[in-house]
């Protein structure tokens, strides 16, 4: 019997990063692994300079994503002003926004983007250790997600969660089973947003998580470098289920 760290993901709006190229800034359907493992580095209180502890985290756990309600798409215009190019970003750190636009104001340049967003998509999420020495126990990544050290968002600062995740440790002898077992006392609130019984799964590994494979493929959200912002393929797998009443 394995344990498996499951908690739940609900926000008003979400970003989940995909391919960016140009202006356009798409978001996939569900969470990505970095924006996951950014989210428990965050609540450990690991930097986001501190390249090898993230490297280290984001190895040592496998995910599964539920979606439970897969929200509806919004699409911003937006704007930001920002330093001008000439300016080495590379030798010049701005440690807040505020320094960053303090530099002369006829000088300042306007960058124009679309940027998808998620609206009242909710998530469950499981973490399952990779090996038999994981970085850190379930245990230490239940309890920080209930206290975190940093502010945890949803791919972009302006995402904030809009209700706590509910961590919980569910002994069990598969991902189908622990996910078909969890229950959340936020359903009440959410259930008028959830699917009608059938969600979507996802997960990575090839070891028998209890659920029948009908699609397998391949994206590009494994964290390699933050500095460099680099990331690798992650091959995962995904099936249609009927979820539990109330679950």
């Amino acid at each position: 019997m394995n344990e498996y760290l499951i908690f739940r993901i609900y926000g008003t709006m979400a970003s989940w990063g995909d391919i960016a190229v140009g202006e356009f800034r798409p978001s996939y359907d569900r969470p990505s692994k970095s924006a996951i493992m950014g989210m428990v580095a965050a609540a450990l209180g690991i930097r986001r300079d501190e390249e090898e502890r993230l490297q280290e985290l984001a190895a040592g756990y496998l995910m599964a994503v539920r979606i439970d309600a897969p929200g509806i798409l919004m699409r911003d215009y937006h704007t930001a002003q920002v330093p001008p190019s000439i300016i080495d970003r590379k030798k010049m750190i701005f440690p807040t926004r505020k320094a960053e636009l303090s530099v002369p104001k006829d000088v300042l340049n306007t960058i124009l983007s679309s940027r998808d967003y998620r609206c009242d998509a909710i998530y469950s999420i499981c973490l399952w250790s990779r090996t038999a020495s994981p970085p850190y126990p379930l245990t230490a990544l239940k309890e920080h997600l209930e206290k975190p050290v940093f502010t945890l968002y949803l791919g972009r600062k302006s995402c904030p969660l809009s209700l706590p995740l509910q961590p919980q440790i569910i002994p069990s002898e598969s991902i189908a089973a622990a996910l078909s077992s969890v229950q959340f006392n936020d359903a009440p609130f959410l259930f008028p947003l959830e699917s009608n019984g059938d969600a979507r799964v996802f997960w990575e590994g090839d070891a028998d998580v209890g659920f029948t494979r009908v699609h397998t493929f391949q994206r590009r959200d494994d964290p390699l470098s933050r500095r460099r912002w680099q990331f690798g393929n992650r091959t995962e797998h995904s099936a249609m289920i009927r979820k539990p009443a109330g679950g």
